[in-house]
């Protein structure tokens, strides 16, 4: 019996899935998805399976540090992601098959002292140094700043990337446009490859929150506008601009948030192209049978809704509460993980 993936992947989308649990990697390379994205949150919620106890404990007894410990756990486990994924990328010829790592999000952490300019430098040099983890890994940068001042640099050396964080349509364009001066300094544009992840329901969350006066059929609707607009934007810069392989947007957060509403919603508004990251549940309820997709990413809704949202949402004043909360929700997962591996460690010594 097909199934409501089959037909989200025959409608033209490309299915990563938004972990590297070993276990869903394998279950959903069989139901069809083609790469996966890593960061801290989910390399933690792994570490409390106690799955990876033992691994924890060998590499303690190595006399290994936990921020060592964080980032050998996370290069295994992609590592391992990437090699379900290969025949994807062997096949495809490098347009798909990726498995992305995050880089260190403390790097953004205000506490940190650094400035923008050390913050550039560390991304360029982390870039380099996880991208050497095989050939269809992919490096994870967030949109900010820094981040986008290093995209440059790492683009024209080669660095496969995904610029995560991305919010507003200026926010993408700024990330594209860096990308792209550094694949231009290139010796060929053979094997480069870039994806842009736009995060979808943390937009409807914030006009929930500071944008009351939308009407109800407005109200939820602007995630989706976005994330189209950005996807018009990409298609249109790249047909002017061809490579050899795809520059793809990534739909991102497509879980919902909102209670009451379909677990799908996000799923189904932008399917027909490019790539959805979908969480383990978002999959398991868009996999029911009774589920049908068809190509929507290009098909804006009604007039009004779009003329609504552009008077009433200021969408400069979104960029900057949603970044602001981002970077938090960035840094606060690694310096989670980093607590639970020296939870670990303690457990470990203790006797038995």
């Amino acid at each position: 019996m097909p199934t409501g993936l089959a037909s989200l992947i025959a409608s033209g989308t490309k299915l990563w899935l938004d972990s590297v649990d070993p276990d869903l990697v394998v279950e959903a390379r069989a139901a069809g998805a083609t790469g996966a994205t890593s960061n801290p949150v989910i390399i933690s919620d792994l570490i409390k399976t106690g799955r990876f106890d033992d691994r924890i404990a060998s590499l303690v007894g190595e006399g290994r540090d936990d921020e060592t410990i964080a980032w050998t756990l996370t290069d295994e486990l992609v590592r391992k992601a990437q090699g379900v994924f290969e025949d994807v990328w062997t096949a495809s010829r490098g347009n798909d098959g990726w498995v992305s790592f995050e880089l260190d999000p403390l790097l953004e952490d205000p506490a940190s002292g650094l400035s923008d300019d050390d913050r550039v430098a560390r991304y360029v040099e982390l870039g380099k140094k996880w991208s050497a983890g095989g050939r269809n890994r992919m490096i994870k940068v967030p949109a900010t700043a820094a981040g986008i001042r290093a995209l440059e640099p790492l683009a024209a050396a080669g660095v496969p990337l995904n610029v995560t964080l991305i919010f507003t349509l200026p926010q993408y364009e700024r990330a594209r446009d860096s990308v792209w001066r550094g694949a231009q300094k290139r010796g060929s544009l053979e094997g480069f490859k870039s994806v842009y992840s736009v995060f979808i329901s943390r937009i409807d969350v914030f006009t929930e929150k500071h944008v009351s006066g939308l009407s109800p059929t407005a109200q939820g609707m602007l995630a989706i506008v976005n994330a189209k607009r950005a996807w018009g934007a990409n298609r249109d810069f790249w047909k002017t601009n061809p490579t050899p392989l795809a520059q793809e947007i990534v739909f991102a957060s497509t879980g919902v948030k909102q209670a009451g509403v379909d677990p799908c919603l996000y799923v189904a508004a932008l399917a027909g192209s490019d790539i959805q990251t979908n969480p383990p549940a978002t999959n398991r309820a868009a996999d029911d049978a009774s589920r049908t997709f068809t190509r929507q990413v290009d098909r804006m809704p009604p007039d009004a809704v779009v003329a609504e949202l552009d008077a009433k949402v200021d969408m400069h004043r979104l960029e900057q509460v949603l970044m602001e909360e981002g970077v938090e929700k960035f840094v606060a997962p690694q310096r989670a993980l980093l607590d639970l591996i020296a939870s670990r460690r303690a457990a470990s010594a203790r006797p038995a």
